[in-house]
């Protein structure tokens, strides 16, 4: 098969048609796919934004897991667990390295549910754990719905490699932690608001892992930019100049 232009003649062998049809639709895949995980970044910023002022309710009255909830101001008031906390690792603010708290709180109704209480700057070591002891008594809890920003890939067990309290953690998986602590847990936290005691470090932004919608959008113009690449060296790799015949 070929196809002529003027002086142009296209004729595209068969290896390298095949190798484009492989590999065209991938990278467009690849395009749309990071257009789309864009879209839902700005989805989450936007609700961020639109919920951040927003009256709190109560949290036993709404589905702290149902996704539409993410970023719901809530209250609730209970009793945080002290003796069973977390200190989630590699939470970076302001270019240094640290930790968020993560302190258990049981409700006066309902499941327990973690209470995200700031950013603490990593010590001297992993060995030197901050002070994090907080009063078991009965508290009133402000804060918005969330989730933690967990790393793409998962090293190492959910519930750490310490045995001690508090524990240093990887990421979160609430079913581990649940076993763990030997209760159950809801499968969101709070963020603790700014103006509530007892906290530490809180710029609650959405970070999702350190990369927001431009950073997607970005790599959706690279991939769509390498697919458009594939097509014009499949063209300039099998268009030869057709000879003109010679005048007498």
């Amino acid at each position: 098969m070929y196809i002529r232009f003027g002086d142009w003649l296209f004729r595209p062998g068969r290896a390298s048609t095949v190798g484009v049809l492989l590999v065209l639709p991938f990278l467009l895949a690849l395009g749309f796919w990071q257009l789309d995980r864009a879209r839902q970044k700005a989805q989450l910023q936007e609700a961020f934004a639109e919920r951040f002022q927003q009256p709190p309710v109560a949290l036993q009255e709404i589905d702290a897991s149902d996704p539409a909830n993410r970023y719901r101001r809530v209250s609730v008031i209970g009793c945080y667990d002290s003796r069973h906390q977390f200190l989630l690792d590699n939470q970076v603010h302001d270019s240094q390295p640290g930790y968020h708290v993560l302190t258990p709180l049981h409700p006066r109704e309902g499941t327990a549910i973690l209470i995200n209480r700031g950013w603490l700057p990593l010590g001297t070591s992993r060995q030197a754990l901050p002070d994090i002891m907080i009063r078991e008594e009965s508290v009133a809890v402000t804060g918005w719905l969330g989730q933690p920003a967990n790393p793409g890939l998962r090293w190492g067990e959910a519930t750490g490699g310490n045995q001690t309290w508090p524990r240093i953690l990887p990421y979160v998986t609430y079913q581990e932690l649940a076993e763990l602590l030997g209760y159950s847990l809801q499968p969101a936290m709070i963020l603790l608001d700014p103006e509530s005691p007892a906290g530490y470090g809180r710029d609650w932004q959405p970070r999702f892992g350190g990369s927001g919608p431009e950073r997607h959008r970005g790599y959706a113009v690279q991939w769509f930019a390498l697919a458009a690449a594939l097509i014009m060296l499949y063209v300039a790799a099998n268009t030869e100049r057709f000879p003109r015949p010679k005048s007498l």
